[in-house]
């Protein structure tokens, strides 16, 4: 463990000496940030402006992490202001302005549902191009063969995830992949005290999928009940939702639950951090499996499958 410490410091040490020469000199010491499973986080301050800096956890390729994508949706979101402004960004870490903020508790994310809604929307709607495609189906395939390269069976869970991900994404298909986050925990999202705003932070999952995951992510990790996800979806259509986009939000919320506990599975293989992965994979797979086993999984499956297919039929025509 100490060993381990030592060399982590030699690493903040050496990417500090790589940044000095472009933001200025260090002043003080490095203080760690909490949050965040995968990277460590650290509030720094060189030439005189603070900074957060962000250092890679090891092997996040594995978790389908493309850094190329990150730095391109970092750069896209902070532009259009809902972001923290992008700095610098290297292989083993990323840079970004300090924010002053407070961390947001879920009840905070319900009520500003709307705000954050009509930020995704046009996150979606913007040019960026990401060089990742993050599809929940593909990733479970991913991380599952991850798993097994390891001599490590799967849990019976899994293989029920991967089915109930399938029916979805015959439902509710991946035609027109847009820039999305595709990791929207109340961790990633902060309130910035000069902007009197939230923004959004954390963007290494980004990838070109379906804008709705980003909806279904964010309604099942924070939470949010019925009447707070009609004010996100109205934020999001800018109208009343329908029964359609209704559906496919509950689709969503269990592809995101499907893909949380996955993530967790291959953590618990790869991860030297002291988190207990194995439990997280647990939870998420026990609430996919109290949705699943409800009474409304084909009603939501037949009304987002009947949605889709007047949406694409209208976009072919």
């Amino acid at each position: 463990m100490a060993e381990r410490h030592v060399g982590e410091m030699a690493q903040l040490g050496a990417i500090l000496a790589r940044l000095e020469p472009s933001l200025g000199e260090i002043a003080g010491e490095p203080t760690p940030l909490s949050g965040g499973i995968t990277n460590h986080n650290f509030r720094v301050t060189l030439g005189g402006e603070d900074y957060v800096l962000r250092v890679h956890g090891t092997d996040t390729d594995l978790l389908g992490i493309d850094r190329q994508a990150e730095r391109i949706a970092c750069a896209q979101a902070a532009e259009m202001g809902i972001a923290p402004e992008l700095i610098a960004a290297f292989d083993d870490c990323l840079v970004t302005r300090f924010v002053t903020c407070d961390a947001v508790a879920t009840r905070e994310i319900a009520e500003h549902a709307e705000e954050l809604a009509r930020a995704l929307r046009r996150f979606h709607d913007s040019a960026a191009v990401l060089p990742t495609r993050f599809w929940v189906p593909d990733l479970l395939l991913d991380y599952g063969a991850r798993v097994h390269e390891r001599g490590v069976g799967l849990p019976s869970s899994y293989a029920e995830a991967r089915a109930v991900a399938t029916r979805i994404a015959a439902a509710v298909p991946l035609r027109n992949p847009r820039p999305c986050h595709n990791d929207l925990l109340a961790g990633n999202i902060i309130h910035a005290h000069d902007e009197h705003k939230l923004l959004v932070v954390d963007w290494e999952y980004a990838g070109m999928g379906h804008p709705c995951f980003d909806l279904g992510n964010l309604s099942v990790n924070n939470d949010l009940n019925e009447s707070d996800d009609e004010l996100l979806l109205s934020g999001y259509y800018g109208t009343q939702p329908t029964d359609g986009q209704r559906a496919t939000l509950a689709l969503m919320r269990i592809l995101s639950d499907a893909r949380e506990a996955a993530w967790g599975v291959l953590q618990a293989e790869i991860s030297k951090l002291e988190f207990d992965f194995s439990r997280y994979a647990r939870t998420h797979f026990e609430r996919l499996a109290i949705a699943v086993e409800g009474p409304r999984l084909q009603e939501w499956l037949d009304a987002a499958a009947a949605s889709s297919h007047e949406e694409h039929d209208g976009q072919a025509t």
